[in-house]
């Protein structure tokens, strides 16, 4: 089976998804806010990284079943 990324495609899309999380928690943690509203802000982070990762895998995993289907 053909590889669809190449190992460089790959890394650099890890990395840059490590670099913004680093970035976006840097962010909330140098906030000049209340440490609620700090925790609010980090809680909704994870929460959305978390929800990106299972969207990702339903659409790939749809599109999969679309493809065996055809087959």
């Amino acid at each position: 089976m053909k590889r669809k990324n190449t190992t460089a495609f790959t890394f650099l899309a890890w990395f840059s998804f490590v670099a913004a999380v680093i970035a976006m928690y840097i962010g909330i943690y140098t906030l000049q806010e209340p440490l609620s509203v700090k925790g609010y802000y980090a809680v909704t982070a994870a929460f959305l990284i978390m929800s990106s990762f299972v969207l990702q895998k339903t659409i790939r995993d749809n599109e999969d079943n679309k493809d065996q289907d055809e087959e």
